[in-house]
């Protein structure tokens, strides 16, 4: 199974996504707000849909310019020294 390596660096932009629209709902409201509100959840996603496919090309085209190293599959050697 291949991972998809694009989707690993959208994790962190996605938090702070999360992290800055909890905190600007607060602000709103004048009191905390959970990250699960549903107004966060809802301005959240439709962030997310706006950038997504700016996002990923962005970082599509960081990892051709920088491509993570080649990673080999474990060997039976490998798995049964691992323990």
């Amino acid at each position: 199974m291949a991972l998809d390596p694009v989707m690993f660096r959208q994790l962190p932009v996605i938090q702070q996504i999360i992290r800055d629209e909890t905190w600007y709902e607060g602000e709103r409201r004048g009191c905390a707000v959970p990250a699960g509100d549903p107004v966060v959840r809802e301005r959240v996603c439709t962030i997310i849909l706006r950038i997504g496919a700016g996002l990923r090309a962005s970082l599509e085209g960081q990892i051709a310019a920088y491509p993570p190293p080649v990673q080999l599959p474990l060997t039976r050697h490998d798995r049964e020294h691992a323990a």
